[in-house]
């Protein structure tokens, strides 16, 4: 699940992020600050950890699961009649695109997904609908990547008020921590993007969350730079294990352990 970018595309991440200058971190949250090629980079780098960087992967349905995932943040669009745990993303993203001016391809604007079941998604992969948007989500990277980087600005406000009243300090400063490096940066807005906020009670197993609150607060004591952005991936995976041994059997989610745990160590690793 995980690949490495080619030199030149990690260069571009975070071209002005000198030791001397980290990344600002803003009211806004991680992100704030990105020049134009720092956020398309990041784009790169998603849709790199989601499906490798291939324009087949930006139309995908996983085994055991009741819904595709589009695009290069692999947003999550429910069928008909489904309504899951998982906050669904792929229509909060038509909204900001087309709040933007940007106009998303008619089969894209459906009020629920189209396909059914994973057996027809794949019956119409090479169809005119799915090959249309999956063309246009490879030519749209960067509204896509703006969606994600908003998503994970908003998430702070939103962490420190559903955080409990005694965790909020404590919360906010591994945040900032984590936010002094430009590897860091980026982890904030990719787990966003790729497990959630952690605000949605829903979005657990016996009580327990994966998000970004709960990362943050299962942080260890640690100076900022470096050292935060590797425990902030430790605790990660600390996290996304808990959530494997809570997870129903049925959906065998122990088969994603390496992946994302490989995502989570490029964390760690200085850009």
């Amino acid at each position: 699940m995980q690949a490495t970018l080619p030199c030149l595309v990690l260069a571009l991440l975070f071209s002005a992020c000198a030791p001397s200058a980290p990344p600002a971190t803003g009211p806004g949250g991680a992100g704030s600050s990105l020049s134009a090629a720092q956020r398309a980079a990041i784009g790169r780098k998603i849709w790199q950890n989601e499906s490798g960087g291939k324009v087949d992967g930006l139309t995908h349905w996983n085994v055991g699961e009741e819904f595709p995932s589009l695009g290069i943040g692999h947003a999550i669009w429910y069928p008909a009649g489904f309504n899951g745990r998982f906050f669904e993303t792929w229509p909060a993203f038509v909204r900001f695109a087309t709040d933007r001016g940007v106009t998303v391809p008619a089969v894209g604007r459906k009020p629920d997904c189209p396909w059914p079941n994973r057996d027809a998604f794949y019956r119409d992969f090479k169809g005119a609908e799915m090959t249309g948007l999956r063309n246009w989500l490879a030519k749209n990277v960067t509204i896509q990547t703006d969606f994600i980087i908003a998503r994970s600005r908003g998430a702070l406000s939103k962490v420190l008020a559903a955080a409990p009243a005694g965790d909020r300090a404590r919360v906010e400063a591994n945040y900032r921590k984590v936010a002094t490096t430009s590897n860091g940066t980026y982890a904030l807005i990719d787990y966003v993007n790729f497990k959630g906020d952690g605000t949605n009670t829903s979005e657990r197993y016996n009580g327990q969350g994966w998000g970004l609150l709960q990362v943050l607060q299962e942080m260890r004591d640690v100076p900022s730079g470096q050292p935060a952005a590797a425990e902030f991936a430790a605790a990660a995976k600390r996290r996304l294990d808990l959530r494997l041994k809570n997870s129903p059997p049925a959906r065998g989610e122990s088969r994603w352990r390496a992946g994302w745990h490989n995502r989570c160590d490029t964390y760690a690793r200085p850009l």
